[in-house]
């Protein structure tokens, strides 16, 4: 594991809570979000999108990402309709667990961690990821876009998990994948800790403000 500013993984004890990203965190998404943004592309006639673009706004809300694309509200609201209904549909043949975040998760349980998921998806869209993986009984609060009128990398999400939670930001970490992540974790005072094993480059995690870059969904257990 590597350090952005000197403060290292290992076990953390003075943490009260951790909140987790999901795709690209906790499960594997990514080919399913890419091929639904592609497909959602080709039905509305906007041309190829280069995969590079949309790993880049991995972490943001999907309407915010659609929004740069279309011409109208009414066009983003059919966009994420088509992007939707192909994700649904493909998304059990296509969403696996990381390797390795079952057995950390257990130990954080065992140790009694507060956790929480905090992510861009929509809640039903976040809860059927959570249900297909075998990961719902490990988080009693998801936290989605629904819940607070700014985003990643906004950091009123995590803020609004810390209020749910009880815990204060600076007693809690935040871990994810992207860019977004790191720097809605540090602007609301919480420990950002950058998952490795996402679409993310390391390099540009850490200059985001990473403290702390996990190499393996089994390192997930040295926090808190």
């Amino acid at each position: 594991m590597a350090s952005g500013d000197g403060l290292g993984v290992g076990p953390v004890t003075t943490l009260s809570a951790i909140l987790f990203d999901l795709d690209g965190t906790l499960i594997d998404s990514i080919e399913l979000i890419c091929l639904s943004y592609e497909h959602a592309f080709a039905v509305h006639r906007k041309g190829a999108i280069p995969r590079e673009r949309i790993l880049a706004m991995m972490g943001i809300p999907l309407r915010t990402h659609l929004r740069l694309h279309a011409s109208d509200e009414s066009e983003v609201d059919a966009m994420v309709q088509t992007y939707r209904e192909w994700n649904v549909a493909h998304h059990d043949e296509l969403v696996r667990p990381f390797a390795g975040v079952h057995a950390a998760l257990d130990r954080l349980t065992e140790r009694k961690v507060a956790m929480a998921v905090v992510t861009s998806k929509s809640l039903p869209a976040a809860r059927q990821g959570l249900a297909h993986c075998g990961l719902v009984e490990y988080f009693a609060l998801v936290v989605g876009p629904e819940e607070t009128r700014r985003h990643k990398p906004d950091p009123d999400p995590l803020l609004h998990a810390c209020e749910r939670l009880g815990v204060a930001p600076r007693m809690a970490a935040y871990v994810g994948d992207s860019v977004h992540d790191m720097v809605a974790a540090r602007a609301g005072g919480l420990r950002a800790i950058a998952a490795g094993w996402g679409p993310f480059a390391a390099a540009d995690l850490l200059a985001a403000g990473a403290h702390s870059l996990l190499d393996s969904p089994l390192e997930l257990a040295l926090i808190g």
